[in-house]
């Protein structure tokens, strides 16, 4: 990750919650140690941050707080071959008709570009996602309401009675934060409870995740192995990954990059 991003990410840390901790901005970076406390430094130089021991905090903390994670446009620019090619295996999997949840996400947002030709019922709590199916899709669309967070552009209601308890759907797509023999693991607990709540609406929980994400670790787990029904993923799965998934009980589906970015530009051409 570039300086820049890497700043990005801090300051969009720093103002998430009232103390960001160099392990904690670590763990979002995937940079070293040394590496953040120089970037922390930095911009407690510039002023943008206010440097502790231990972390940071906010100049200015905000009277709303933030979600815990990575700006949506830091992610967008991560392994995006990869998550285009996830996204299309996943709307490989739907039917013109069936009604499905997509949760907030740069990899469940990419189904946005194979639903165009589509006519699905749509669920999504991602601002994105509604807004360039309306635009460019005749997919009906339905968002639950609630506060616009921002930085991740996903859309979350403290309350248990809003709309998605509503929407029934044959299958919800997500991604996460990590996944390891524990289960599917998120950054933030107002994720968690939003995507619980939408999860219980729907049939079939299947995840959408780059390799990457199998050496990710959280502090939060969402749900258990036990409970997906299929993870979508790039050929940088390993075995004991696979053997994992697989014993668990969940269809394993490897997505090929390089095939979908020459379909892609001949389509283009």
């Amino acid at each position: 990750m570039h300086e820049t991003e890497r700043h990005r990410v801090i300051l969009a840390a720093v103002q998430s919650r009232p103390m960001a901790t160099v392990s904690d901005l670590v763990e979002l970076t995937g940079t070293s140690e040394a590496t953040i406390r120089r970037d922390i430094a930095a911009l407690h130089v510039q002023g943008k941050l206010r440097r502790l021991r231990g972390g940071a905090e906010a100049v200015n903390p905000p009277s709303q707080s933030g979600l815990v994670g990575r700006p949506f446009s830091v992610n967008e620019t991560i392994n995006t071959p990869s998550k285009r090619a996830i996204a299309k295996a996943a709307v490989a999997l739907c039917a013109d008709g069936e009604p499905i949840i997509i949760n907030g996400g740069t990899t469940t947002y990419q189904m946005v570009y194979y639903l165009a030709n589509r006519r699905m019922q749509v669920f999504t709590n991602s601002f994105p996602i509604a807004e360039h199916l309306l635009h460019h899709s005749k997919n009906s669309v339905m968002v639950p309401g609630g506060t616009i967070y921002r930085e991740q552009n996903i859309i979350l209601s403290p309350f248990e009675n809003d709309v998605s308890r509503n929407f029934y759907a044959r299958k919800m797509f997500m991604g996460a934060q990590g996944v390891g023999p524990h289960g599917i693991m998120e950054a933030d607990p107002l994720l968690i409870q939003a995507e619980q709540k939408l999860i219980s609406q729907a049939d079939e929980l299947i995840i959408l995740v780059d390799s990457s994400k199998f050496r990710a670790r959280s502090s939060l787990i969402l749900c258990a192995l036990e409970g997906v029904h299929a993870v979508i993923t790039d050929r940088g799965i390993r075995d004991e990954e696979r053997h994992m998934l697989e014993t668990a009980g969940a269809r394993v589906i490897v997505a090929e990059a390089g095939e979908t970015e020459k379909e892609d530009s001949a389509s283009v051409a």
